[in-house]
C-alpha cells in the first residue's frame, strides 16, 4: 500500500496489532466528567531520529525493540490498548480488553532532511502520523531513504490529554533503552483513580462556567455563508521563535508592571502577542469584530491544593484534567492598545480558572448536564454569536522530546500534530529540541492569518528548517 501526496510516497510494509505482554481481566473504565467534555478528536505526535542504526542493529531489530517495549508499556498503560464503546446512557466508556494497538511499519522514499517540517499538512498528515481507525492508540514507524526514522502515534483525546500521553511516551522509551539491570516496569506508573474526579453533593457551579461551556443540545447552528463568501482554509505550520525574541516580547508585556510581583509569564505574553496579531489580521476588512482566544489550563496542581498525597496521585493521573477559559475583545481594542494591556486582559480571564474551585465546579457542571455531552464554547467558535476569529493556545512546554530516547539517541525533532477539526484555530508552543530557550510553534490557523504574521513579524515567526535544527 502506498500513500502518495506532495513530493514523496510512503509504502506500508507491515501491519499488525500489538497487545499488552500480560493478560488482563476485561473490565470497564468509566470516563471522568473531565473526559466527557472532550469531543471525539484524535491527537498526533511524531519524533524524527537521524540514522539510528548503531553497532549491529538493523531495521528489523530496531522495530522489534519498539514493538517489544510497547507490549510491556501497555501492561501499565492498559487504557491505550482498549476500545471506546457507548454505554446504556449513550456516553463513551472505555472497555479495557487488551484489544491492542494498530502498529504500522512503512518506508518513505525521501531523506529525513528533505522533509518540509514547516508544512506538516504535506509531509506529516496522512503519511508519517497514522490515521487511527480502531482502538485508542495507533503507532507507526517510517524508515527514510537516508536511514533516518520517524516514530509517530495518534491517540483518542477523550482518553488522554497531552500530559498523559507524555507520561506514556517517556515510559515506552524508558523500557526500550538497553539496560541489563532495568525493570520492565516504567518509573512513572499511571493512576486511573476516577474517584479523584467525583462530583460534589450538593454541586457548586460558578456562573462563569455556563459561559465557558455549553451542552451540545444548546449549541447554535453554524453561520450560513452568502453564496459569494469563501472561508479561509485552516492550515498547519511549524515555526521557531528565538529566546531573544521571547524575552523581548515578555519585557514588553511587563512594561507597565512597575516592579509589581505579578509578572506576566512567557506563555501569557506570547498569547497576548498572538491575540493582537490575529485581531489585526482579521480586522483588515472589518474592524467591528470580536477576536476570541482560549488558553488550556491543566488542573492537576490546582486539584491537589497543597495536599501532598493527592499531589502525588494527580502527578501520575491518566486522563483529561483540562479547562479552556477564554476572553473576547473588540479587534480594534486589541490592535490599538499596547502589548502590556493585552497581557493584563489575558491574565484576568486566566485568573478565574487556575483554582481548585474552578475545576471542582467544572466537574459539577458536567454532572448537572449528563448524559447530554458538553463542549468548550471556544472549540466550536461559538461564544455568543459575535463575528470574529477564535483560537486556542495550549502550552506544550512539558513536551518530553529529549526523553523519548529508545536507545539510539534523542530525536532531532519532535512535535504534536493536531489539526483538530473545530472551527477554532489551535496553537501549541513547545521547547525547541536545541534546548537553548527557543520555542517551536505548531500553529493551526486560517491561511490568511498565518500569511499576515509571516509578513508583519518575520523576525518572530521563522519557518522551522533543518538548517536551524542541525546547525
Amino acid at each position: 500500500m502506498c500513500i502518495g501526496k506532495g513530493e514523496f510516497t510512503v509504502k506500508v510494509t507491515n501491519k499488525e496489532i500489538v497487545a499488552a505482554a500480560l493478560p488482563m481481566q476485561e473490565h470497564w473504565l468509566p470516563l471522568s466528567n473531565l473526559d466527557l467534555i472532550l469531543p471525539p478528536v484524535d491527537v498526533g505526535v511524531f519524533f524524527c531520529y537521524k540514522n539510528p542504526i548503531i553497532t549491529t542493529a538493523t531495521h528489523h531489530s530496531i522495530v522489534g525493540c519498539l514493538k517489544n517495549s510497547l507490549t510491556e508499556a501497555l501492561v501499565s498503560y492498559y487504557a491505550f490498548a482498549g476500545e471506546v464503546m457507548t454505554n446504556s446512557m449513550g456516553e463513551p466508556e472505555l472497555l479495557c480488553n487488551n484489544r491492542g494497538v494498530d502498529f504500522v511499519e512503512a518506508f518513505a522514499d525521501v531523506e529525513l532532511q528533505s522533509l518540509n517540517l514547516y508544512n506538516p499538512d504535506e509531509t506529516v498528515e496522512g503519511k508519517l502520523v497514522p490515521k487511527k481507525k480502531h482502538g485508542v492508540l495507533a503507532a507507526q514507524t517510517t524508515w527514510m531513504k537516508c536511514g533516518g526514522l520517524v516514530v509517530a502515534c495518534t491517540f483518542d483525546h477523550r482518553i488522554a490529554d497531552a500530559y498523559s500521553a507524555n507520561m506514556f511516551l517517556v515510559s515506552w522509551a524508558e523500557i526500550a533503552r538497553p539496560n541489563n539491570n532495568k525493570s520492565l516496569i516504567p518509573t512513572m506508573q499511571p493512576c486511573f483513580r476516577r474517584s479523584l474526579m467525583t462530583p460534589r453533593r450538593p454541586p457548586s457551579i460558578h456562573p462563569s462556567l455556563y459561559d465557558m461551556y455549553v451542552p451540545i443540545s444548546d449549541m447554535p447552528p453554524p453561520p450560513q455563508l452568502e453564496s459569494d463568501q469563501k472561508t479561509d482554509p485552516i492550515i498547519s505550520r511549524i515555526y521557531y521563535v528565538t529566546s531573544k525574541e521571547l524575552n523581548n516580547m515578555q519585557s514588553l508585556a511587563n512594561s507597565n508592571n512597575n516592579g509589581g510581583s505579578s509578572k506576566r509569564s512567557k506563555l501569557e505574553s506570547f498569547s497576548a502577542f498572538l491575540w493582537k496579531m490575529v485581531a489585526e489580521a482579521a480586522s483588515i476588512n472589518n474592524e467591528n469584530i470580536v477576536a476570541k482566544m482560549g488558553l488550556v489550563v491543566d488542573g492537576r496542581k490546582r486539584l491537589s491544593n497543597g495536599d501532598k498525597n493527592k499531589e502525588e496521585l494527580m502527578n501520575s493521573y491518566f486522563g483529561n484534567v483540562l479547562s479552556i477559559p477564554y476572553g473576547g475583545r473588540l479587534a480594534e481594542e486589541l490592535v490599538d492598545n499596547p502589548l502590556c494591556w493585552v497581557a493584563d486582559r489575558v491574565h484576568e480571564f486566566l485568573e478565574a480558572a487556575v483554582t481548585e474551585e474552578h475545576f471542582l465546579g467544572l466537574i459539577d457542571w458536567v454532572e448537572e448536564h449528563r448524559p447530554v455531552p458538553g463542549l468548550a464554547r471556544i472549540y466550536c467558535g461559538s461564544t455568543g454569536g459575535e463575528e470574529g476569529p477564535t483560537f486556542v493556545v495550549s502550552s506544550g512546554q512539558r513536551f518530553p522530546e529529549s526523553k523519548v530516547d529508545f536507545g539510539w539517541g534523542k530525536p532531532v525533532f519532535g512535535s504534536y500534530h493536531f489539526p483538530w477539526g473545530g472551527s477554532a484555530g489551535y496553537v501549541m508552543p513547545m521547547p525547541s529540541p536545541k534546548r537553548n530557550g527557543d520555542w517551536l510553534l505548531y500553529m493551526h490557523l486560517p491561511k490568511g492569518h498565518l500569511h499576515f504574521m509571516e509578513v508583519q513579524a518575520p523576525h518572530f515567526f521563522r519557518p522551522v528548517s533543518w538548517d536551524y535544527l542541525l546547525n
